[in-house]
């Protein structure tokens, strides 16, 4: 996993939190959420009253763990509040579900779209009621790709919206075999395993 930009850490933290939350049928608290952070290679920077900061060369992550929600600041160490984004993860009653989702931190500037589908896991039988496509970033020979296991990959082809990158929103990716490319964002999708 890399780990450059906001984005690049929003992602893979969704998909642990839903995972997470489909297996412990709750939100994590602060100290499970400080392992994740470890577990990619963030350095703990503070802690105090729940509320951790970490770190690693590019980005900077603060935890702010309250009762059955969490939210999670992602800022870029180079100062772009347009980068920043947030991941929330809490429990709707008037859905009867769990909520993850990864919106930008500053409306105001940000001028792109986030064109991530929330996690909505149902608090009965804690099975996905959405769609989301979440992964992990990797680098290989000079291109960026999201990259995707594959149920996920089936989760996003039977949503029909194949053509429509995970990342970005907008429509138009270009498919070969099990990598696709999104001309808007520049970011590659590939996918772990055979598609079905």
């Amino acid at each position: 996993m890399i780990a450059y930009e906001p984005l690049m850490v929003a992602m893979p933290l969704a998909k642990w939190l839903g995972e997470f939350v489909v297996k412990e049928r709750r939100i994590p608290t602060g100290d499970e959420v400080r392992e994740f952070f470890k577990s990619v290679g963030f350095e703990e920077v503070f802690l105090d009253k729940g509320m951790a900061v970490h770190r690693n060369r590019f980005i900077l992550a603060i935890t702010l763990p309250k009762k059955n929600t969490l939210v999670i600041d992602l800022l870029s160490s180079s100062g772009e509040l347009s980068d920043a984004l947030e991941v929330i993860a809490y429990h709707d009653k008037q859905i009867e579900g769990y909520i993850i989702d990864i919106i930008p931190a500053n409306e105001l500037e940000f001028e792109g779209n986030v064109g991530l589908e929330p996690a909505i896991i149902d608090d009965k039988n804690f099975e996905l009621k959405s769609t989301p496509v979440l992964g992990y970033f990797e680098e290989e020979k000079e291109e960026i790709s999201l990259v995707i296991d594959e149920e996920a990959y089936n989760l996003w082809k039977k949503s029909g919206k194949l053509e429509i990158c995970p990342i970005c929103g907008a429509e138009g990716l270009v498919w070969k075999e099990s990598f696709a490319y999104c001309p808007s964002c520049g970011f590659g999708i590939r996918i772990r395993g055979e598609k079905k």
